[in-house]
């Protein structure tokens, strides 16, 4: 068998790195040395040039200082020897400024000074036509001594005549030497300033790294695309908010479940939805997971996540027909424990009634036949009298049935009168059968439970509506009578849906979307007593007869079996 060479190692490549953290210390410490590099430059470029003007200029100050009326009577009164007056001046004025050398010359160009005193009678070795021209020089030169930085004045006598001039000369080598050690210094100076910027610069990108987690840029280009497609694909609403309540992101549903548009980013959550409970709960003034709210006809869900920067994303989930089925299972079973209820009494009848044929006692059977048959007729014609619109006259007659059933009394007020003219009759049936199920749930059970139902129109045009729901149960406490109407409030247990709490919320919602109003307060027999108000919930008149509802035994039984079906949707 071949034996399988050994796998080569992996050539490690060096290139950009990747991390957001690495790339951005990398360009700031670039940026740091660069700007070092630049400053000290800078910095040393016009420095040479400096210190040469400075040289020159001290070498024409010495100058112009040994340049006196008695130097030039000295130069007009001695021969140019080494031990004469002139040498000996111009030799204390070089070592007291510690020139290179002093030399004074005559018109001709003539020393009669040198630190070399074999040069002395000699003619000089740069051009001094312009000092002697009464001119006065500065210039970096080479001479017998070598490069130095000159100055050259003329020598004048007391009466301004010029005699000769003075050159003298400061070494080049110790300016040099200035520059040189200046630039340890300098160095040293930006060596400092660039440590400090490393070190900023790397406490800045870790910070930055902290805050990115390290990614890379193009681990956040994806992210970013990533976030975009999910939060606008996705059938949750979500809410971004700063730590102020500020809108940061508000994706398409959350959008469509909150009634906003799409340029809301940057303003207040409560300017936007006003106070309410939604907005509690979405700014976290109300805590707790899975939160039932309400907005306009939605029934929402909503869990809020606090951010380490002090904001909060919140989600909102629509559960309108969730709730709506959850409502219509509860009816559905307390319609069912009516109809068990309901064909128990029918059997006891029916065996009544048997009992009677049995015992050949037929006209007490047929008396007991009308009693039973007239009850139930007389209170769809009672209904159907006072309440024309055929939607709500079935709920009543519907759940009239029901709370006989459960041994509550429902009836009508004397003043109940409702034309068929209603512009929402669905909605004023979901107001009357949340109260009237409330007011059945509160007094069922008690001995003479009573439920009243007032339904009237009032206000100048006869376009208000003003529904009374009164029963004599334990009635709702002062201090509760506006916390009934928030969404999650509820006495009662909790259902198969596991959720209660929605159907005053609604009856507010409705009534105050048609302009109306929603109250509690005591009934007259102690018990609660809920009014609805809602403005123009009826049509204009147009002069025709309104309907005064079905009749005839055929319709009233289609309309019974009508409010049968109807009343258990709440």
């Amino acid at each position: 068998m071949t034996p399988v060479p050994p796998p080569h190692p992996r050539r490690r490549r060096f290139g950009w790195p990747q991390r957001v953290f690495s790339q951005v210390l990398l360009m700031q410490l670039a940026i740091a040395a660069g700007v070092t590099v630049l400053a000290t430059g800078l910095f040393l470029a016009p420095l040479s040039a400096q210190l040469d003007d400075q040289a020159m200029r001290r070498a024409l100050a010495i100058a112009d200082t040994a340049a006196s009326p008695e130097l030039a009577d000295a130069l007009l009164t001695s021969p140019p020897v080494a031990g004469g007056r002139v040498q000996a001046q111009a030799e204390r004025i070089r070592r007291a400024t510690d020139a290179e050398y002093v030399v004074v010359m005559d018109r001709h160009g003539v020393r009669w000074s040198h630190t070399d005193p074999t040069k002395i009678g000699r003619t000089v070795s740069t051009d001094p036509s312009d000092a002697l021209a009464g001119e006065e020089v500065m210039e970096i030169d080479d001479g017998t001594l070598g490069r130095s930085a000159r100055g050259k004045v003329p020598l004048r006598t007391g009466d301004g005549k010029i005699v000769g001039a003075v050159s003298v000369g400061i070494e080049y080598d110790s300016v040099r030497a200035r520059l040189l050690a200046a630039i340890p210094g300098l160095l040293a100076y930006a060596g400092g300033a660039l440590a400090v910027g490393a070190l900023a610069a790397y406490l800045i990108s870790r910070r930055l790294q902290r805050q990115t987690h390290d990614l890379a840029f193009s681990d956040i280009s994806a992210l970013l695309a990533e976030r975009e497609a999910m939060l606008h694909g996705i059938r949750e609403g979500v809410v971004a908010l700063d730590a102020h309540g500020r809108i940061r992101l508000l994706n398409d549903e959350a959008q469509r479940l909150l009634g906003l548009g799409p340029d809301v980013a940057g303003r207040a959550l409560e300017e936007l939805l006003g106070a309410g409970r939604i907005t509690d709960v979405l700014t976290g003034r109300v805590t707790g997971d899975d939160l039932l709210t309400v907005r306009g006809s939605r029934v929402l869900i909503a869990n809020r996540m606090p951010t380490d920067d002090g904001g909060a994303v919140a989600t909102l989930r629509d559960r309108t027909e969730l709730e709506r089925l959850g409502r219509e299972l509860d009816s559905t079973r307390g319609l069912i424990d009516a109809l068990r209820a309901q064909d128990h009494e029918h059997a006891n009848r029916m065996h009544t009634l048997l009992g009677l044929l049995e015992l050949e006692m037929h006209e007490e059977a047929v008396e007991f036949v009308t009693e039973v048959v007239g009850v139930h007729r007389a209170t769809a014609e009672q209904v159907t009298e006072k309440v024309h619109d055929p939607l709500l006259a079935a709920l009543l007659v519907g759940k009239a049935t029901v709370a006989a059933e459960r041994g509550v009394s429902l009836r009508l007020t004397r003043g109940t009168l409702l034309p068929d003219r209603l512009v929402d009759p669905r909605g004023l049936v979901t107001v009357v059968g949340n109260l009237v199920d409330n007011a059945l749930d509160a007094t069922a059970g008690e001995p003479g439970s009573l439920v009243e139902v007032e339904l009237r129109t009032e206000g100048p045009s006869g376009r208000t509506v003003v529904l009374r729901v009164v029963d004599n149960g334990p009635g709702v406490p002062a201090g509760q009578r506006e916390s009934v109407f928030d969404e999650g409030w509820s006495t009662k247990e909790l259902p198969a849906h596991g959720r209660r709490g929605l159907g005053l919320a609604l009856v507010r919602r409705l009534a105050e979307r048609q302009g109306g109003s929603a109250r509690v307060g005591e009934a007259a027999q102690g018990g609660a007593e809920f009014t609805v108000v809602l403005p123009e919930a009826l049509t204009e008149l147009d002069g025709l007869t309104e309907l005064t509802g079905p009749t005839g035994p055929d319709e009233l039984d289609e309309l019974n079996e009508q409010g049968e079906r109807t009343g258990d949707t709440r």
